[in-house]
C-alpha cells in the first residue's frame, strides 16, 4: 500500500496544509480517506482530479468532509461528464449533510453511491477494511486497512478507547491524531495528545507512528513529538501535505 498526505491539518486549514485527507493505493486502485477542508487543491496537485475510486469519509465534522461538498462541481459539471456515481462510505447521515451543505434541493444519486458504515469488515478494492466507532462526539469510526499482509491503521479523530487499539494492534503504519498538548486541560472525549498517541502504538505494538491532525495554532509540534516519544519508542515522525509513505 501507498499512503499520500492530501492534507493534515486538525480541525481547520492550517497556513501549510489544508484539513485531513490521505489517499491510499493498492493494486492500481485508489480509495480516498476524509475529504477535509481545501484538500480538493492537494488532490489535484499530488494525486489527480480524478484519482479516487472510492471515498471513505470517518465522520460528517467539516475538517473532514468539506470538499466532498465541493467535488460535487466536479463531477457533476465537468465538460466531459456527467462522472458516473462514486462509491462513498460514511456515517449515517451523510447524504442529507453533504446535499444541505452544497445548498441541493435534491439529492447527490448521481454524483455519490453512498454506504453506511457500522462496525465490522468488509472489501473496498482490493482492501480489507475494518471500522470500529471510536470515542469522538459524533458518529465516528477508526479505520484499519489490509492488503498484501501489510496493515494500515488510522485513528480519524478520538479520545483513547479499546475500539482504537483493537483497530491499530500489530499495524505496520499507525495514522494516528494528536490534536492536543499534554500537560494542559483539555476538553474529555474529543482528541489524543501526542503521549497519548505513543501510548497507544506502544500498547498495540505499532511498527511506525505518523502523527496528524496537530493544530498548530494551539500549540507547539515540538512539544506534541516530544510527549509521543516519550511513550513510544519506536519509528514516528508528523505527517506533511504531499508526504508519501509505503505501507
Amino acid at each position: 500500500m501507498r499512503l499520500t498526505v492530501l492534507g493534515c491539518a486538525g480541525s481547520f486549514p492550517g497556513p501549510e496544509s489544508p484539513c485531513s485527507a490521505y489517499l491510499v493505493e493498492a493494486d492500481g486502485f485508489r480509495l480516498l480517506v476524509d475529504f477535509g477542508s481545501g484538500s480538493l487543491s492537494s488532490l489535484q496537485r499530488y494525486a489527480g482530479l480524478h484519482a479516487p475510486d472510492a471515498i471513505l469519509l470517518t465522520h460528517l465534522h467539516c475538517d473532514h468532509i468539506l470538499d466532498a461538498v465541493t467535488y460535487v462541481v466536479v463531477r457533476r459539471y465537468a465538460p466531459d461528464g456527467p462522472y458516473p456515481a462514486l462509491p462513498v462510505y460514511a456515517p449515517s447521515g451523510a447524504p442529507d449533510r453533504l446535499s444541505a451543505a452544497y445548498g441541493d434541493d435534491g439529492t447527490m444519486d448521481d454524483v455519490y453511491q453512498f454506504y453506511g458504515l457500522q462496525p465490522g469488515t468488509f472489501p473496498i478494492g482490493p482492501f480489507t477494511v475494518t471500522v470500529d466507532r471510536v470515542n469522538h462526539p459524533v458518529e465516528t469510526y477508526g479505520v484499519r486497512l489490509e492488503h498484501g499482509g501489510r496493515v494500515l491503521c488510522y485513528s480519524s479523530d478520538t479520545a483513547p478507547c479499546d475500539a482504537l487499539l483493537r483497530l491499530a494492534q500489530d499495524a505496520d503504519v499507525f495514522l494516528c491524531e494528536a490534536s492536543y498538548l499534554d500537560g494542559v486541560e483539555n476538553p474529555p472525549d474529543l482528541h489524543l495528545t501526542g503521549r497519548e498517541a505513543g501510548e497507544t502504538a506502544t500498547k498495540a505494538g505499532a511498527g511506525r507512528l505518523l502523527l496528524t491532525h496537530l493544530v498548530t495554532a494551539w500549540g507547539s509540534e515540538a512539544h506534541t513529538v516530544e510527549s509521543a516519544a516519550s511513550a513510544y519508542a519506536g519509528p514516528l515522525e508528523v505527517v506533511r501535505a504531499g508526504a508519501s509513505y509505503e505501507v
